[in-house]
């Protein structure tokens, strides 16, 4: 699936992972899904590559995966947390 920054995102379901392959470095998204309910754990983007929207495409394709399957939204992960006060209509 192409992001909406033109990155191609890939998800492994199977190991909870979502993650994009950008000049080399790869940034990822690992979640857990329990009780229904998918909470993102951690949120990675190197250094070379920060600051283009990555995190926030990987984030956004995590919850829409979520919703597409009947998930709550949580998010243990800091950056995750700030995504969700920035998108709240996510959780509804």
């Amino acid at each position: 699936m192409s992001g909406t920054d033109g990155i191609t995102i890939q998800h492994a379901p199977e190991r909870c992972r979502i993650w994009a392959e950008v000049e080399g470095s790869t940034a990822y998204v690992e979640y857990s899904i329990h009780d229904g309910t998918l909470d993102i754990l951690h949120t990675v983007v190197p250094k070379p590559i920060e600051g283009r929207g990555i995190a926030s495409s990987l984030v956004e394709y995590a919850y829409s995966y979520a919703v597409g399957n009947g998930l709550k939204s949580a998010a243990t992960c800091r950056y995750a947390k700030a995504w969700l006060l920035r998108h709240p209509d996510i959780l509804h």
